[in-house]
């Protein structure tokens, strides 16, 4: 069985745009043949949302001191730069292709 990678999406209610970006980060890594599983936090949250996460996708400032990597999500909305973020992703992930 594959491991799942666990993804955090971060925004600040933690609604309408982190449920946009969540859908096509799955859908992105899907088509890359990778399993992710995602997860949706305002940033207020975020410390209490940190166990078990492999990578933070967020579309809003967050704290520095997070010991998760991250990837900045407006490329997930715009479209604007979705290629590279996607390969930020991967590179974080140790999954580079």
């Amino acid at each position: 069985m594959v491991n799942k990678k666990r993804i955090l999406v971060v925004c600040g209610t933690a609604i309408a745009t982190s449920t946009v970006v969540a859908k096509k980060v799955e859908e992105l890594l899907s088509k890359r043949g990778i399993a992710v599983e995602t997860r949706q936090c305002k940033a207020a949250e975020i410390r209490s949302n940190l166990n078990g996460v492999d990578l933070i996708v967020a579309t809003t400032p967050i704290p520095k001191d997070i010991n998760v990597p991250s990837v900045r999500g407006l490329a997930f909305l715009t479209g604007v730069g979705e290629d590279d973020a996607v390969k930020e992703i991967l590179q974080k992930l140790g999954m580079e292709q």
